[in-house]
Formats: C-alpha cells, sequence, structure tokens
C-alpha cells in the first residue's frame, strides 16, 4: 500500500496545476481516440484507455500502449450584484492545463488479457486574482490581499483483466486505485483555507461487459462504484463528515455499428450519480455549512456521447463526435435566503453542456501511430442567487488539444 501511494503521488505530481470541468468535473472522454468521438467507447474500445470506460474492451485490443498528453484550456469565471464589492471576476489566471495519459495491456492467452491504465479522471481549479471575488473580503485572521480558489486533481491507476467468454462475450474488471489532491486559497471564512496541498486516497471497482450481437452491432454496458476515500484532513472543517471527499458512482450503456468498411458509428449514455456523495450533493445551504454539512448542490447528471469514425485510408482514420450532458448544479431554490449553491459554485463552475470534438489517427509504420483530438465546449451561462453574492452568473467555455503515441508490439 505504501508503494501505491507513492505511485499515486508521482502520477499527481505529473498532473500538477490540471484542471477538469466537462460533463460536471469528469471528463468527457477516456483515452485520445474516445476523446475523438465525443467520449464514446463503451462498446467500441480502440486504445488502452479503453479500462476507463469499459474494461471487457480490453481483451479486444492485443499487446500494445499508449501514452499522451492534452493540453486543457478552460475559460471560467462569473458575474454578480448585490455583493461588497459588485463587480466581475475571472478565473482565468491559469489558462493551460497538461493531463497526461498512459495505459499498456498483454494478452495473456488469446482470450484473456492484463493491462494498467493510468489517467486523470477530472477536477477542478479556478483561482481568482486579487480583489477578483468578494470571498477574498472574508480571510482568515491576518490573512489580506490573497487570491481565491481551489485546485481538486484525481488520479486513477487501474490495473484491468478482461476476458472473452466466447466469440460473441467479453466481460472485464479494473481496480480504480484513486489518489486526489485539494487545495484552497482565500477562504477562510468556509472553514479552513491556505493549508496548501492535501492528499487522500481510495479505491472503486469498474465492470463491464461487451456482446456481439452481428458482424455489425456490438453493445456494451458498465458500472464504476462510488470511491471511497480517506478524509482530508486538512480541510475537515471545509467538507462535509470531516474532510469526506468521494468520488461518485457511475454507468452506462452503449453501442456500436459498422456502417460500412469505411464508417463506424458509436453511442453511449451515461449517468454520473453527483447526488449519491455528500460533498458534490448536499444541498448548498448555509444552514447546511454552519453544521459542516453542506456540499456544492449539483444533481446527478446523465451524458449522450454520440462519435463516428471514418477510415480515410489504410494509414488515416478520422474522427468527430458531439458530448452533451445537462449542467449539474441545482439553482431551483436560490431565491431562498438560506441558499449558497451560486456563490460555491463559482469555485467550480462545472457548467458546460455541449462539447463539439475531432481526432485522428495517423499511421507512421506497422505497429506505431500517432492519435490526435479536439475538443470545443460551448460557452454556457448559469444565473441564481446567493446568499452571499446576490444575484450572479457562472460562465464557462473549454478547449482541449491532445496527442498520443500508439504502438502494438
Amino acid at each position: 500500500m505504501k508503494f501505491t501511494k507513492v505511485f499515486a503521488f508521482m502520477a499527481l505530481a505529473g498532473l500538477a496545476g490540471s484542471a477538469y470541468a466537462t460533463n460536471g468535473y469528469f471528463a468527457h472522454g477516456y483515452g485520445m481516440s474516445a476523446k475523438g468521438m465525443g467520449g464514446a467507447g463503451i462498446a467500441y474500445p480502440q486504445d488502452t484507455l479503453a479500462a476507463a470506460t469499459n474494461p471487457a474492451g480490453m481483451v479486444h485490443l492485443g499487446n500494445r500502449m499508449d501514452i499522451g498528453l492534452e493540453i486543457f484550456a478552460p475559460d471560467r469565471g462569473f458575474t454578480y450584484a448585490g455583493g461588497s464589492p459588485d463587480g466581475n471576476g475571472s478565473g482565468a489566471m491559469e489558462s493551460w492545463f497538461p493531463i497526461p495519459e498512459f495505459g499498456y495491456n498483454r494478452m495473456i492467452n488469446s482470450n484473456m488479457s492484463f493491462g494498467v491504465s493510468v489517467f486523470g479522471n477530472g477536477g477542478m481549479n479556478t483561482t481568482y486574482g486579487d480583489g477578483d471575488h468578494p470571498f477574498a473580503t472574508f480571510p482568515e485572521a491576518g490573512d489580506t490581499g490573497t487570491t481565491v480558489g481551489i485546485d481538486l486533481m484525481q488520479m486513477f491507476i487501474a490495473p484491468t483483466i478482461a476476458y472473452k467468454v466466447n466469440q460473441q462475450l467479453s466481460v472485464g474488471a479494473t481496480l480504480n486505485l484513486i489518489a486526489q489532491s485539494f487545495e484552497s486559497k482565500g477562504l477562510g471564512g468556509f472553514g479552513q483555507a491556505n493549508n496548501g496541498k492535501d492528499y487522500s486516497y481510495g479505491a472503486g471497482l469498474r465492470v463491464g461487459g461487451m456482446y456481439q450481437i452481428n458482424n455489425a452491432v456490438t453493445v456494451g454496458a458498465t458500472y464504476q462504484t462510488k470511491g471511497n476515500m480517506s478524509k482530508l484532513k486538512d480541510y475537515a472543517a471545509m467538507f462535509p463528515n470531516g474532510g469526506e471527499f468521494d468520488i461518485p458512482a457511475n454507468y452506462g450503456v452503449g453501442i456500436a455499428v459498422k456502417a460500412s468498411d469505411k464508417l463506424d458509428i458509436a453511442l453511449d449514455v451515461m449517468r454520473i450519480e453527483y447526488e449519491g456523495v455528500d460533498v458534490t450533493g448536499n444541498k448548498a445551504l448555509f444552514s447546511l455549512f454552519q453544521a459542516n454539512q453542506h456540499g456544492f448542490g449539483w444533481e446527478d447528471q446523465t451524458v449522450v456521447k454520440l462519435g463516428v469514425a471514418y477510415k480515410y485510408n489504410s494509414g488515416l482514420i478520422l474522427r468527430a463526435g458531439v458530448n452533451y450532458g445537462e449542467q449539474p448544479i441545482d439553482v431551483s431554490n436560490t431565491l431562498v435566503a438560506d441558499d449558497i449553491t451560486s456563490d460555491l459554485n463559482t469555485l467550480a463552475p462545472g457548467i458546460v453542456e455541449t462539447h463539439l470534438t475531432l481526432g485522428f489517427t495517423k499511421s507512421l509504420s506497422a505497429d506505431t501511430s500517432i492519435t490526435g483530438s479536439y475538443m470545443h465546449a460551448f460557452n454556457k451561462e448559469v444565473d441564481g442567487v446567493g446568499g452571499f453574492l446576490g444575484a450572479s452568473t457562472l460562465e464557462m467555455s473549454q478547449n482541449a488539444f491532445g496527442l498520443s503515441y500508439n504502438k502494438k508490439f
């Protein structure tokens, strides 16, 4: 366990400064190939990050390795009126975030594989400059002129075993070994701040299956348990139950259709259970904040992912996709004086809904290739009225560019 924690710490260090907020705070997809197809991949495995979506797909990949890097560029902020002072806030002091990924798969025999995938599950990051956020007017004692923001990173190390039951059915299981870090600045009024990075560790399980109905149609299903995490002790007064920040369970189904010799179509429907963990699902009420049981006030999210892959020629595959999930922040009760949903979510504006993606894979040789992806999340605004800031509008858009090197052996 000590070795696992050291490995996880090193992986988090590789994610230093990373930020997510696409489907809530989960990534829109995992693996550069799937990212180019709106994140779809439950029934359509393409690289060794497939375990992050459906572990059953790994047995269809053969012996291979994938290593990649995505540059994530979110534009987030808010406007507010009635706070002290009135004004605008931009969380764009940090605008470019590197997000690495790695996967390896080895066939044990013709029907069984073992692999490991390392990837960022998700996260949240905002950094508001001096005077850009009214929470800076409520600093900890002796703390003045500080920046305001949070930084959450989640890294999964996912060993996976997959098995072909027969020519049609494959199953798989992944042990998710999870590390996360959290840091807040300038939030003394919310219990604790400026304590530096704190780390917590935990585990969960993902299982999945794929079934090939005929030569043209494959279906899949996947389920991931809640990630049970140790507590962020340095922020015990900020999160429910003395620093608890568990990771939501999620599940989904998918279908892949071979429309022609050149064109494949993949469709996934995912459900992320944000309401099932206190830190995201609890209501953002001032009365709960006083009892240290408040959350971000997020609802469960259903995400639809649709992608196509077109074999342009023997050495080039082109991809495109869309990804849609209604933003999870519950602003239905923000006219209630006790509600601070809009206030808290200026720190975590995971509100983008519609994503457009593009991608490609270019062969370099018989065994090597490079894969690229691009994602644009269209600008989304959410209005609410918070007990601290008054009327406010959260706003976010995103871009991401990624490239991976892929090798079969």
